[in-house]
């Protein structure tokens, strides 16, 4: 296991455990991400990735360990606090109440708002950057129901770049999205990573993307066991065919590493 905690780091955890139903899924964690850093998450189905994922925002208590968003724990910001600071994207979206596309990304600007507070130009300006950023620049006025499954990821991506949190915390950002969106989202995080303004966790399946847009991966094994480094140290052939349980052969087209099963 590899990887070490700083006390300057956006986000950190130290000696972190995470169980669940009695099973230990991550045991001994040492993680540091700093603003302009990527870290993608990758394991087997029911491997902890979410229940993690979930315990990074503050929002589950760990079986032991710390975690800290800006060198602080999470009760010392308060609910609000943290929220303008760090930002989840869930697995599954609901719609809760009937709203357009623009109403619903300007929830993200909800934690920057005072208690009695409605949004304003400048609210109504930044969401409507982050739409564009997803390409749903003139869907404004749609209703969420009728929007496609990928259209509504999209707009849950919107939703979070609204919110302008230092810390992104994204699970399965690449569901119900085709190959273009996928592309096109990972450059987006790229881009954003790269400003120095904002870190990500990412949870992905592909593990060729994970290399491409990544510089740092997170591999859970299950049953606590991990391995965190730099992505093109940690996702070698041999890691990920023991993490996914098949073969895999390394390919090569130039500079570029890719994987295929064997």
């Amino acid at each position: 296991m590899t990887g070490a905690a700083q006390d300057t780091s956006l986000l950190s955890a130290q000696n972190l455990a995470v169980a669940i139903a009695g099973r230990t899924l991550v045991r001994g964690l040492d993680l540091a991400l700093c603003d302009g850093e990527t870290l993608a998450i990758l394991g087997r189905n029911g491997s902890g990735k979410t229940t993690l994922l979930h315990t990074l925002a503050g929002l589950r208590p760990p079986s032991a360990g710390t975690v800290e968003l800006c060198g602080r724990p999470y009760a010392e910001h308060g609910a609000r606090a943290a929220a303008g600071l760090r930002g989840l994207l869930a697995q599954t979206q609901s719609d809760a109440f009937p709203a357009s596309v623009l109403e619903t990304a300007l929830i993200g600007r909800h934690p920057h708002l005072g208690r009695w507070a409605w949004e304003g130009a400048t609210d109504e300006r930044i969401a409507g950057e982050a739409l564009a950023a997803v390409g749903l620049a003139g869907l404004e006025q749609r209703e969420v129901h009728t929007l496609s499954g990928g259209e509504r990821q999209r707009l849950a991506i919107a939703t979070l770049l609204t919110q302008q949190p230092r810390l992104y915390l994204l699970d399965e950002p690449l569901a119900h999205l085709d190959l273009s969106h996928q592309i096109a989202m990972l450059e987006l995080v790229q881009r954003h990573a790269a400003d120095g303004r904002a870190g990500f966790v990412i949870v992905l399946h592909d593990m060729n993307l994970a290399l491409r847009y990544c510089r740092r991966a997170l591999l859970l094994f299950g049953y606590g066991r991990w391995q965190e480094g730099p992505s093109e140290q940690v996702l070698t052939a041999e890691n990920l065919g023991e993490l996914y349980g098949h073969s895999l052969r390394e390919l090569r087209d130039g500079a570029c590493r890719y994987f295929i099963a064997a």
